[in-house]
């Protein structure tokens, strides 16, 4: 399942739905509008095998890498959001969703950064051509 936080722009949602990216939304599909940040783990784990996509920063700890979720930190303009969404979806060492838990990501312009569960430093990609 792949699960946007709260406060992902809503003009990138029907981006998604056209791009047919399956998404749903913290505070409409999922839990209560206005959860705290501390209390999206917890949902996560209890959800598994979600790919959550977020703005927001404070997720990009390494100390956050857990097998049953993946958390990717959009580090992007918010009218880019769906793209880059649909980019790191599409990249070929997170397309499935086997190789994406584990995973705390932030994803920009350059590529992406990321830490994998159980592995020792912090990986960088560029974006494929």
């Amino acid at each position: 399942m792949n699960l946007l936080d709260e406060n992902f722009p809503e003009d990138q949602r029907p981006l998604l739905r056209d791009w047919r990216v399956p998404h749903r939304q913290i505070g409409r599909e999922i839990s209560d509008y206005g959860i705290q940040d501390p209390n999206i783990i917890p949902l996560l784990h209890r959800l598994g095998q979600v790919t959550f996509f977020t703005q927001d920063q404070d997720f990009f700890k390494p100390r956050l890498c857990h097998k049953c979720y993946c958390l990717v930190w959009l580090d992007v303009k918010p009218g880019e959001t769906a793209s880059y969404v649909r980019r790191f979806l599409r990249h070929p060492a997170f397309q499935t969703q086997a190789k994406r838990m584990g995973i705390v990501a932030r994803v920009n312009t350059e590529g992406i950064h990321y830490w994998h569960r159980g592995q020792p430093g912090k990986v960088s990609l560029h974006w494929p051509d």
